[in-house]
């Protein structure tokens, strides 16, 4: 049965590959990382990672394989939109690509993209902070800020690939400044790790600070770091009050770098989203991640595995 094969998870993102073989209980058997090829082409990000999931299966058998990256993927595993962060990603056949080669090796099996905050989405939501959980809020806050709807382990997808896109809704605190998106006045813009560092220059603080973390170390002494952090974070945390006004989740797992930014960070964040709540969801836990880097990988082996066993289990009704 292929689905008690492992499954190998793959996430591309802007700075690095990894790559995982993930056994059926969540573990990782293997794993290997690369430098992403960002600015050499599609081909070039799709060679890296064809060559990387060769040298971690080896000749073990697989029973998947699941990708998450970044950008908008459409159902088919196209990259219907993306930034310049990965040059000539958008209109990538990623499934097309990885599953050509793999084949040429001898390897055929299902293949699965996603977005690589859904995949982190369902790798929290299957073994991480969410486990065992009906209908789990991730967002991710790292360079970046984006979200995932999981539901009893799979994400919401939406029609064309864009559910879960927290950081392009409207922010007050945001008006006037640049989106990664090209937009103004984003959330993103304030309260992802660049928007926190944008938002800190914007009120005059030290243009040498260039890191959400260099900034967050500053806020004992730098009062415009102070201000920045804590505008930031709250504007978060509403932003997360709306959303689970709206999608009324179990808990809400909070992941990527920013999240290490220190208790004022979360408790402002925290504060804000109480305060936005109705009184019936007020209680909801907001909570950090537990699979830190290799959520990506874990998620998406496990989608990849779920999709497998259920083709199985098709082709063994018909």
């Amino acid at each position: 049965m292929t689905a008690r094969l492992p499954t190998v998870g793959v996430d591309i993102g802007g700075s690095k590959i990894g790559v995982g073989l993930i056994d059926h209980d969540g573990r990782i058997v293997s794993h290997q990382q690369t430098p992403t090829p960002a600015l050499e082409g599609a081909e070039a990000i799709l060679s890296a990672a064809r060559t990387t999931i060769r040298n971690v299966v080896g000749r073990r058998p697989i029973g998947a394989v699941g990708i998450g990256a970044a950008g908008v993927i459409g159902p088919p595993g196209i990259v219907v939109a993306a930034t310049g962060l990965l040059t000539g990603w958008a209109g990538t056949d990623i499934v097309g690509g990885i599953r050509h080669e793999l084949r040429s090796d001898g390897i055929d099996c299902p293949v699965v993209a996603v977005n690589d905050v859904h995949a982190h989405g369902a790798g929290e939501a299957s073994w991480g902070a969410g486990a065992g959980k009906d209908l789990v809020l991730l967002i991710a806050v790292g360079t970046g800020l984006g979200g995932a709807v999981i539901h009893r382990g799979l994400p919401l997808i939406g029609a064309n690939g864009a559910s879960g896109h927290l950081g392009h809704i409207r922010c007050p605190e945001a008006v006037g400044l640049p989106c990664s998106c090209g937009a103004i006045g984003h959330l993103e813009a304030v309260a992802s790790g660049y928007g926190l560092v944008q938002l800190y220059h914007h009120l005059g603080g030290d243009k040498s600070i260039s890191s959400a973390h260099e900034l967050s170390r500053r806020v004992l002494t730098d009062e415009t770091a102070f201000t920045a952090l804590s505008r930031s974070a709250a504007a978060l945390g509403a932003a997360i009050g709306d959303l689970i006004n709206i999608v009324d989740p179990d808990l809400v797992v909070i992941s990527g770098s920013v999240s290490q930014a220190g208790s004022m960070w979360w408790r402002e964040l925290r504060i804000a989203a109480a305060e936005t709540c109705l009184n019936v969801t007020t209680d909801t836990p907001i909570v950090p991640a537990m699979l830190g880097e290799h959520a990506g990988v874990i998620g998406a082996a496990t989608l990849a595995a779920r999709i497998a066993a259920e083709q199985e289990s098709q082709c063994q009704n018909d």
